[in-house]
Formats: C-alpha cells, structure tokens, sequence
C-alpha cells in the first residue's frame, strides 16, 4: 500500500507562535513608551511657547518709548523718552500654586489673572486651560526702569509633586538701552 500524504496540513509550530508574541509585546512597548513620551512632549510645548511669548512681551514693552505726562513751561522741553521693564506686580497666574496633574482655567474677569495690569503691560494672556504656573519677575518699579527680567513657567504634569521649570531670562545694557534676552528657554526636568 501506499501511504498518501494530505495536503494543505501544515502549520505553525508553538516555538514559532511565541516568537511572534514576543516580538508583538516588545513593539507594544516600545509603541506606549513612544505614545507618552510625545503627550509629554505636546504639554511641555504649552510651557516653551507661553514662555517665549512673555518674554518677548517683555522685550516689545521696554522697546516701547514712554514719556512722562507732564505739563512743559513755554519755551521749556520735556524730559526725554525713556525704556522701562514691566514691574513684576500681581505676576503669578494661577496664584494658588502650582498645578499639579491638573489644569488650571485662568478667570478672564478684569483684574483677575490675565487682567492685571502687569500682564496687560506685556500684552500676555490665556484664555484657555493651562497646565503650568505663570510667571513675570523684573527689578523695575515705578520709580525705576529696572535691569533685569525673567519669564518663567512651572508644573507637575504627573501630580508627583516634582516640578519642571522653564525660564528665560533678560538684562538692560544700560549704555545702549536695549534688553538682551537669552538666546533660548532654559529647561529643568522637562518630563519631571
């Protein structure tokens, strides 16, 4: 007799159904890695972009010329122009703190957050939900033009109460009446 041989019988073995297992899981993890990373990534751009927007509100105002409203005798002049940093009054939004794992939807109401009158000096606000804190600090006051500014934003994206920071900074030459601001935003723990 002869013995016939069935077609269409072949298979997988289990050694080679494991291989693909394993190899799914590892691109599995890789994908959810790759996946949090650029959620982290899309919420620390919020913090870059708002930091660089204040300080270059910051730069826009000191290049602003203001003159003092007074009143000039006949045949007398005026005091001249001069370039003043924004004064650091009311600059943390939101004030409570630091939001941690959560959003912070800022009060659009006059006076409140981006209604104060630091904020409307640098020509800044949000009107949607933040995930970070807010921050204009400068030596300027109203007596004085102020040398120094820095731009900051602070946040705890997981809740785990450690923060990342991202700051710029800037400084008056007084000789030339210009502000120099740093050449980009200075990043401490970006993904905490």
């Amino acid at each position: 007799m002869r013995a016939y041989k069935r077609l269409g019988k072949e298979g997988f073995t289990l050694v080679e159904l494991m291989i693909v297992v394993a190899i799914i899981g590892v691109l599995a993890a890789l994908a959810i890695y790759g996946v949090r990373r650029y959620l982290a990534s899309a919420k620390t751009s919020e913090a870059k972009n708002s930091v660089g927007a204040i300080s270059r509100g910051a730069a826009a105002a000191f290049e602003r010329e203001n003159a003092a409203a007074e009143v000039v005798a006949e045949g007398g002049t005026s005091t001249g122009n001069s370039h003043t940093l924004c004064a650091s009054v009311g600059a943390v939004v939101p004030s409570g703190g630091v939001p941690t794992g959560t959003k912070y939807q800022p009060n659009s109401a006059a006076g409140n957050d981006y209604g104060t009158a630091l904020w409307n000096c640098l020509k800044f606000s949000i009107t949607q939900a933040q995930y970070y804190q807010y921050n204009y600090t400068s030596d300027a006051t109203a007596a004085t033009p102020g040398t120094s500014m820095r731009a900051s934003a602070r946040g705890d994206l997981d809740g785990d109460t450690t923060s990342s920071t991202f700051r710029r900074d800037g400084a008056v030459n007084a000789g030339t009446q210009t502000l120099r601001l740093a050449t980009q935003v200075e990043i401490l723990d970006e993904f905490e």
